[in-house]
């Protein structure tokens, strides 16, 4: 099978018992993938239900079916969470031809299939999940659920206070609108500015392109935190499990918003800290 390692049904249709599950999210919690990878295995064919191919992204799984992917049955799977202190110039994709290095080979080897919760783009750094709970990883990157991530920022010249106001606002991208939920000057250093800025969302490069049209080149980012879960001082290309609190707290960040408080954003321009992991260079 190509890109697909089978994972855990037959331990979930105890624990989903009480009802039926959608099939992406049925595959998901069964650690096949992300559920926009399982919509895709589904349209493509290569899942089947009893038997019986199903193409319909809306069918649901009753307890005790037979489900399988590419005709073999999935097998039970522990559910594993690691974090990793991602250096500049690693992937975060599962293969790369090119065969440059991977942030998943810098989990120590396991059974299990893990791939990336979102992405970190190859000159980005820091904090950056791997685990094959497909239903948490998708709560922690949908928007609807609004986990914050929060990236120390180091960006060429010295933004005004209107610029950091506006990225508050938002601004226009081609994809649409988008806006930090938080912005904090830290720092000066030479002639580049380090930020501490706060997203709830997460389309692709977004902080880069947030600041270019501001004029403001990013000279170097680092995600230091994904919700409650901190980078700490992990060493860089080092991986870690994550405990057991930490696991709950996640899950906790990902419930519906309607259970968390209000967002809030702020602005600070002013060096009220030391801000010591932006030195780290």
């Amino acid at each position: 099978m190509s890109g697909f390692i089978p994972a855990n049904a037959q331990g979930y249709r105890n624990r989903y018992d009480d009802g039926m599950d959608r099939l992406n999210k049925f595959l998901a919690h069964a650690g096949v993938g992300s559920r926009r990878h399982c919509d895709d295995l589904i349209k493509a064919g290569r899942v089947s239900i009893d038997g019986a191919v199903v193409r319909e992204l809306a069918t649901r799984v009753e307890p005790g079916q037979d489900v399988k992917v590419d005709g073999q049955p999935l097998h039970e799977e522990k559910l594993v969470y690691w974090l990793v202190n991602k250096p500049r110039g690693y992937l975060c994709t599962n293969h790369d031809p090119q065969r440059r290095p991977l942030a998943i080979h810098l989990v120590p080897k396991v059974s299990q299939r893990v791939y990336t919760v979102g992405r970190l783009d190859e000159s980005s750094e820091g904090l950056l999940l791997l685990t094959n709970d497909g239903d948490l990883a998708h709560r922690l990157m949908h928007p609807r659920f609004g986990v914050e991530k929060t990236y120390l920022v180091q960006v060429a010249g010295n933004p005004s206070s209107e610029d950091l106001k506006q990225l508050l606002k938002g601004v226009w991208l081609s994809d649409g609108h988008v806006k930090a939920r938080q912005v904090k000057r830290l720092k000066r250093q030479g002639q580049s500015t380090w930020l501490r800025i706060v997203l709830s969302e997460g389309k692709n490069r977004e902080i880069r392109r947030m600041l270019a049209r501001l004029q403001h080149k990013v000279v170097r980012l680092r995600r230091i935190a994904l919700g409650p879960v901190e980078l700490g001082h992990l060493a860089t290309g080092k991986a870690r499990p994550l405990s057991r609190g930490e696991i709950a707290s996640l899950r906790r960040a990902s419930r519906p918003r309607t259970d968390k408080g209000p967002m809030t954003h702020a602005i600070d321009t002013h060096n009220t800290r030391d801000a010591h992991d932006a030195e780290d260079q």
